[in-house]
């Protein structure tokens, strides 16, 4: 019994050694797979990686929008010590566009910085794509736990160029409006998860990183020369003749390829935060309707032709006004022609002739005409956010609906679906889908359907013709070549009628006329001149000139 206390310390000890034998026993042989799998666990962490996205190009090659490094400023809150002269003092170096929620409106640069800079973290981003200014700033500054970085992210060299055609890629890395928008997945490089190791001091043991996929590059159809010509004419426009806003398109009629696809005003999607009103953003070609005016009368003339109802020399006397219900229709400047032919009808631009034209045919007829030539639908060019009309009021079906329509008044449509109808009359009869990706597949006409007869678009064409030759037209006119086109001058409707000061002018025309390379739409938002004739017309032959000449085409005949 003397030795009870020696035994009993031995015998404890023996039982913890136990126990700590079967502990280890128990974790290295039963639950193995366990702690290994909570080992690798806490060595192993997952980061997200992603491919570049692809570029833009124009069909010449030349780049609209890429990838580059920008210089950016970011603190670590924990690090800084003066928060309120650190504020400060940033808040005075930095340019920063900060567009606060609702609760904070009235905060100004400094408070913001101040709400970053008291946040517990090791990082908060301040401001991207720093100027060269900021940064010398910074540099000569040398605050305490403010650092610069750099980060990869989208750069347009042309700035404003092809704006509205291009979009711009929004701040949570994702195609807003236009291309960046429509085509935001196949640009989008592919995101992965890489898996990474530490060794058991916490260093990097495995740092493979695999391939990334980057997102396809795309080629437009734009031409590069074609979209700065008809962007500077516009520009022009605007200082000369005051327009509020304005398109151009050109367009191959046979293809449905888009040359050029212009807006006037645009912006530098550089600085899309620096907008003041997000309208700006909308492509007016694709995305504004319009009434056309006597830019339509020529699909009131295909559909009656087509019947078999009237020929280019069918004639009829204008008394100058129609009568239609309660509702008088007037020529342009109350004029009274007489006896004149539909060719002169187009020429002259007679309201009465297009209400005789579309008084031959059943109503019903001319709607569905109106259809097959793609105004109510979109046109499917791939572009985000494409519009088009339901045309309600028309198609309530009144007679003085029918009546207007046939002259380009109370029937709406975008300007690339009036250059789409345009176009099955230069290329023989068929409806084509416009397209600005020049390679992809999507992009390309899947079927055409044939919407007159190539009869019958001859005939018109020729009668365009005589527009420029004999008509209202003739500063279309290029020495050498036959061009076909129509003017167009519409009313704005405005509070329920139509404004007596504000205009839609327009022209719309092909050439060379028998064998059309090209078509040009020219849509000017209330110039300040009389009709189409002073503003869209001088704009198209500049540009129409300057294609023929750059693409060397040959002449229709001898200048004497």
């Amino acid at each position: 019994m003397r030795n009870w206390r020696k035994n009993l310390v031995f015998v404890s000890i023996i039982l913890f050694a136990a126990t700590i034998i079967g502990r280890l026993i128990y974790i290295q042989i039963f639950s193995h797979q366990y702690w290994q799998a909570l080992a690798q666990g806490q060595q192993k962490f997952f980061e997200t990686h992603q491919g570049e996205r692809g570029k833009i190009f124009f069909q010449n090659g030349e780049p609209l929008a890429i990838n580059r490094n920008f210089d950016l400023v970011y603190l670590s809150p924990k690090e800084i010590e003066k928060t309120e002269e650190t504020a400060q003092i940033l808040s005075l170096v930095l340019d920063l566009d900060y567009n606060p929620p609702a609760a904070q409106q009235g905060s100004n640069t400094y408070d913001l910085i101040l709400e970053k800079i008291k946040k517990d973290s090791l990082y908060e981003l301040i401001k991207k794509k720093l100027t060269e200014e900021e940064i010398d700033n910074l540099k000569k500054l040398n605050l305490p736990g403010i650092y610069l970085g750099t980060e990869l992210g989208r750069y347009y060299p042309f700035e404003s160029m092809a704006a509205q055609v291009i979009g711009f890629l929004g701040g949570d890395d994702k195609g807003q409006y236009g291309i960046e928008g429509y085509y935001d997945e196949l640009l989008r490089g592919k995101e992965r998860f890489l898996e990474k190791e530490k060794g058991p001091g916490g260093y990097l043991i495995n740092g493979f990183t695999p391939s990334i996929e980057n997102g396809t590059d795309l080629v437009l159809t734009l031409d590069y020369n074609i979209q700065f010509l008809a962007e500077k004419l516009l520009e022009r426009a605007f200082e000369n003749l005051d327009i509020k806003e304005g398109q151009i398109i050109v367009i191959e009629p046979n293809s449905g390829k888009i040359l050029a696809l212009v807006n006037f005003p645009n912006f530098n999607p550089n600085q899309y935060s620096k907008v003041d009103n997000i309208e700006i953003f909308q492509n007016g070609a694709i995305q504004k309707v319009f009434e056309p005016g006597s830019a339509f009368k020529p699909i009131t003339m295909a559909a009656a032709i087509n019947e078999g109802k009237i020929t280019p020399q069918t004639t009829y006397i204008d008394e100058g006004i129609v009568k239609i219900g309660g509702y008088t229709i007037y020529n342009y400047d109350g004029g009274v022609w007489g006896k004149r032919s539909m060719t002169e009808v187009l020429e002259k631009s007679i309201n009465t002739g297009a209400v005789f034209v579309e008084k031959q045919i059943d109503h019903e007829i001319f709607r569905n005409y109106i259809k097959a030539f793609g105004i109510f639908e979109p046109t499917g060019i791939d572009l985000q956010e494409e519009i088009f009309s339901q045309n309600k009021e028309f198609n309530k079906g009144y007679e003085i609906n029918f009546a207007t329509a046939s002259f380009g008044q109370g029937i709406e449509m975008t300007p690339i679906q009036l250059a789409r109808a345009y176009c099955v009359i230069a290329n023989g009869g068929k409806l084509i889908k416009p397209y600005l990706v020049d390679y992809n597949p999507s992009s390309h006409p899947e079927e055409e359907r044939q919407v007159i007869s190539q009869k019958t678009a001859s005939q018109l064409t020729a009668m365009l013709v005589s527009v420029v030759e004999n008509g209202f037209a003739k500063r279309a006119k290029i020495p050498g070549y036959y061009i076909a086109g129509k003017t167009g001058t519409a009313q704005v409707p405005e509070k329920g009628t139509y404004s007596p000061d504000k205009t839609w002018q327009s022209f719309v025309g092909f050439a060379p006329a028998f064998n059309p390379q090209f078509l040009i739409l020219v849509k000017l938002d209330n110039p300040k001149t009389r009709d189409a004739s002073a503003s869209a017309v001088p704009i198209f032959s500049e540009l129409a000139k300057y294609i023929i000449d750059y693409w060397q085409i040959p002449p229709d005949y001898e200048i004497k």
